[in-house]
């Protein structure tokens, strides 16, 4: 919003006003402002969720000191959304296709954790919102980024593809001097791939075999994908979100790296230097991804051990949905595995005790169990570990992830 006002009072040549077209600029404004509306309203926010009596329901575990958790208020994700959209609100611009997907996807994916947690606490139902709505509310989330992908002109990629050995002894012929790649500005579902010096794959290569349409069941693929990563990632943070500022301070990691990448991906020098797709417009994303980083950081200050207000599914299903849908915008899902190693991790674990309990209690008659409690952070707990001390192994390691993928963009 304050970008238009610039851009209508800028031949008033007014001193400082400039510098609302500098990306850099905006992203630490808003950076600064999230974090401010996170700790200076979090407190009164805490008051009124301590009123109402919106207390979480604690798993019990039967640890020493648990029963402190008992009504702590819950439902603090809305602190988070709120903290998110207004400095995006205020400093983005708002006529960009990539922040407008961030944004409905902040309220998408908002809503359904907020009816979540509604169910929870008002309707004392534990189970909360049934899964199939949740899942039907992530399957239509990337619906609507898919076919928002694919039906906007303004979402295209510049790649850079080497020239043959043949073509290049052409072009010296003819023009005496050497090309050794070709720019091309792409429509198509392409993304970058870890780890390869040629790092992209086009979706729809791997329907080369049905000709031109292969093209479109290329689309159809990406946006299955697409629905995969974001009810997968989603979930995997809803699961991290069980011990005090495990979640925040992850999801604060993975935001920062997200942003160096956003930062990288919409620079013409940067992504021509380091061989990564150029994605035109998609900088405007650091100034979401500042908000956002200010958010998690902001409710890290009320979240941490021991916890004033938890963020609920409202917080963990729309922080774990952005992480998705922002890495699909910039073409990085693929490294996902490595930069949310810990949400997959923690989906992972659960997976596996679920299913080695099911199959030893159909094949012995007895369930039984590999981890001492499911999702990973449990099996800590119980073995013994204090909360803070599991909860910063967990950010040590998701900040080495974080370096990883970093990395990544020089090791081919």
């Amino acid at each position: 919003m304050l970008f238009y006002i610039y851009e209508h009072l800028q031949s008033y040549n007014l001193p400082g006003l400039g510098m609302f077209q500098y990306i850099t600029f905006r992203s630490g404004m808003a950076i600064i402002l999230s974090l401010l509306i996170a700790t200076v309203f979090g407190k009164r926010l805490i008051g009124i969720l301590q009123k109402k009596q919106i207390g979480e329901i604690v798993r019990d575990l039967g640890l020493e000191g648990q029963y402190q958790k008992k009504g702590t208020p819950t439902m603090g994700g809305v602190l988070i959304i709120i903290s998110i959209l207004i400095p995006v609100l205020l400093f983005a611009r708002l006529d960009n296709v990539y922040i407008l997907l961030m944004i409905i996807t902040v309220v998408w994916l908002g809503t359904i954790g907020f009816l979540d947690d509604y169910i929870k606490v008002f309707k004392k139902d534990k189970k909360g919102l049934a899964g199939r709505f949740k899942i039907l509310g992530q399957v239509g989330l990337g619906l609507i980024v898919g076919l928002t992908l694919y039906f906007c002109g303004d979402v295209v990629a510049r790649i850079k593809t080497p020239v043959p050995a043949e073509e290049k002894i052409e072009i010296m012929q003819e023009e005496a001097s050497v090309a050794a790649v070709v720019v091309e500005t792409i429509k198509a579902p392409v993304t970058n791939v870890p780890f390869f010096k040629n790092n992209r794959i086009n979706y729809s290569s791997i329907f080369d075999f049905l000709g031109e349409k292969g093209k479109s069941w290329g689309w159809v693929f990406f946006v299955i994908v697409i629905t995969f990563i974001i009810t997968a990632v989603s979930n995997g943070a809803n699961m991290t979100d069980g011990l005090d500022g495990l979640a925040t301070g992850v999801s604060a990691i993975i935001g920062v790296t997200l942003g160096i990448f956003a930062y990288l991906s919409g620079h013409t020098i940067y992504a021509d230097y380091l061989n990564i797709m150029y994605i035109p417009n998609s900088q405007e994303l650091v100034v979401f991804m500042a908000a956002f980083i200010g958010a998690t950081v902001g409710f890290l200050w009320y979240n941490s051990f021991p916890a004033q207000v938890f963020m609920g599914d409202t917080g963990s299903l729309t922080i774990g949905g952005i992480i998705a849908v922002f890495s699909i915008l910039i073409r990085i899902e693929l490294l996902l595995p490595i930069l949310c190693g810990v949400f997959f991790v923690e989906s992972l674990s659960v997976i596996i005790q679920v299913s080695y309990f099911k199959y030893t209690k159909r094949k012995y008659g007895e369930g039984r169990r590999i981890f001492k409690m499911a999702p990973l952070h449990h099996h800590y707990q119980m073995k013994g570990f204090a909360e803070p001390k599991i909860v910063t192994r967990f950010w040590i390691v998701s900040l080495l992830l974080a370096v990883l993928t970093v990395v990544t963009l020089k090791i081919r």
